[in-house]
């Protein structure tokens, strides 16, 4: 894991959304957000953070008008690094402004390419304007860059650059002899699939397990009611915790305490929980949609720390936490493979590295 490197005086204006420190709305993007620019901050560069309030990516004209104000105050041929959810959705003012600014998108999720119900009006169109336009996008994930490749075929492929999510270094969980404390960390809507987790826990009554979701329940909150409802009808309800939104050193006790992270999402660029987990030597069960696959990873000889299942698939996700649950032998083998990952994550460190690698060039 390399150390960050050193700058000269650099000046670069970061434009994130309000709630970037926000413990009761956290995101990985906000995470990531955050890391990059207090490690580019500690290491001397002159950071200009400008927080931009909307309900982004879909925002109202009042925060249209705030973060066309903004871009208009920053100097010209200035840098600027400015998160997707807000870049992506904002082309009217963005792409006028990269004729004078130096702009550089986070693209920590593509909004053109979003599932059914979560779809962001016009989003394929205006992002695809602001990418044309801007000096350079980081993907947060070499799947998610060949996804913007593909997804627009014009754009150059030398300005589309990966910077993936680092993690902090943590103590090793112990973990529990039968395996039976299951963690899932997601907020709580129907794209995170929290409703296949339940459907799966509930043919799992005879073994012993409980299972704790940290996550917001406000985001859909009709959802939520409803996964708690079936959760007290199914007789689940003293076996499944939902806690609400936990961050920081509170957030690493549950890790630390976990036995099997279970990450059951319809869709992920990366996927920042699961490098989380396996930090602290904690297999995973996940589903092999979008960037996760390549963030489990694996060692030598090919072997995962954990298990992957099809997206969706409630019966196989049961079938995956019910081998881990019922096999010693197996509990055994992910244990030591994910304490074999654990010591090839790389820092945040190493992330800002490659960040500010981008800079450096769009600013030359």
């Amino acid at each position: 894991m390399g150390e960050l490197r050193t700058a000269a005086v650099r000046t670069v204006h970061f434009v994130v959304p309000a709630d970037i420190d926000d413990p009761a709305r956290p995101s990985g993007g906000n995470v990531y957000d955050r890391k990059v620019i207090d490690r580019l901050t500690t290491c001397g560069w002159d950071i200009h953070e400008h927080a931009i309030a909307g309900s982004w990516p879909r925002p109202d004209e009042a925060a249209e008008r705030e973060l066309a104000r903004t871009l208009t105050r920053i100097p010209d041929d200035s840098v600027v690094v400015i998160d997707g959810l807000i870049a992506a959705t904002a082309a009217t003012c963005m792409v006028p402004a990269t004729a004078r600014l130096r702009v550089v998108v986070l693209m920590h999720l593509p909004l053109g390419h979003q599932p059914p119900g979560h779809e962001v009006p016009l989003a394929r169109e205006r992002e695809h304007a602001v990418l044309a336009a801007v000096s350079a996008t980081i993907a947060t994930s070499e799947w998610t860059r060949h996804l913007l490749s593909t997804t627009y075929a014009d754009l150059d492929p030398r300005r589309i650059h990966v910077a993936a999510p680092g993690v902090e270094p943590a103590a090793e969980a112990v973990g529990s002899h039968d395996g039976g404390r299951l963690l899932c960390v997601a907020a709580i809507t129907r794209h995170k699939g929290p409703d296949l987790l339940l459907d799966a826990l509930s043919t799992l009554t005879d073994l012993p397990w409980h299972c704790t979701c940290v996550g917001v329940l406000d985001r859909e909150p009709d959802f939520a009611a409803e996964l708690r409802y079936r959760a007290e009808h199914d007789g689940l309800a003293e076996r499944i915790t939902f806690t609400g939104p936990i961050v920081g050193a509170d957030l690493d006790r549950h890790y630390a305490a976990a036995d099997l992270l279970v990450l059951p999402s319809r869709g992920e660029t990366y996927g920042m929980v699961l490098t989380e987990a396996l930090a602290h030597g904690v297999p995973v069960v996940a589903s092999t949609v979008g960037g996760v696959p390549d963030t489990i990873g694996h060692v030598d000889g090919g072997r995962r720390p954990g298990l992957l299942v099809p997206p969706d698939d409630a019966p196989a996700l049961a079938a995956a936490i019910g081998r881990w649950l019922t096999d010693e032998e197996l509990r055994a083998a992910l244990r030591g493979t994910a304490a074999l990952r654990r010591a090839t994550l790389h820092s945040w460190s190493s992330t800002a590295d490659r960040v500010a690698d981008v800079i450096s060039a769009v600013a030359a």
